[in-house]
């Protein structure tokens, strides 16, 4: 549905302050001050840990890692669902918006967090986060809509790459 917004997501620009965030899994790393999300009320089962930034890997991933600046232990695998799902809509109410500063759904970026289970990447299509580009603010949703699961099957993963994230 919503693409990410170009620069937004990438480093530090000319003339943006920076800050080091220590991470378990990548090291330090410069995360640019006006790249932190923030999740006023955290997310589900870590209320503590509001503010966060979304690395990606590579100009064509569709998987990226949202690592907390509050907790260098904590990162997540997202995607955005509209890739794997079709049909796919997280219905967002006007006080939630509201909260995040969401005058336009356009200025919205939907990613769901992923999970390995077996042979299959799934991602928890209940609870979608929401990020506001522009404000960079955000909020996990809980969608009470039983097409979609908490582990709903995104694409199954090969015997080679199974191999390679059993490594």
């Amino acid at each position: 549905m919503w693409s990410i917004g170009g620069e937004f997501w990438n480093g530090p620009r000319r003339g943006v302050t920076a800050m080091d965030v220590r991470t378990s899994r990548f090291g330090v790393i410069e995360i640019a001050e006006d790249r932190v999300i923030t999740f006023e009320k955290g997310l589900l089962g870590f209320p503590d840990c509001t503010r966060f930034c979304l690395l990606e890997p590579g100009e064509d991933a569709c998987f990226f890692w949202l690592q907390s600046l509050d907790d260098p232990a904590l990162a997540f695998v997202v995607t955005d669902p509209a890739m794997f799902v079709s049909g796919y809509e997280a219905t967002i109410r006007p006080e939630q918006a509201e909260s995040i500063g969401l005058e336009h759904l356009g200025d919205a970026q939907v990613f769901v967090i992923v999970n390995k289970v077996e042979h299959w990447l799934t991602g928890n299509l209940q609870g979608p986060l929401v990020i506001n580009t522009k404000a960079r603010q955000a909020t996990q949703l809980v969608l009470a809509d039983k097409r979609w699961t908490t582990r709903h099957e995104l694409v199954e993963i090969g015997s080679q790459l199974q191999e390679a994230i059993s490594a």
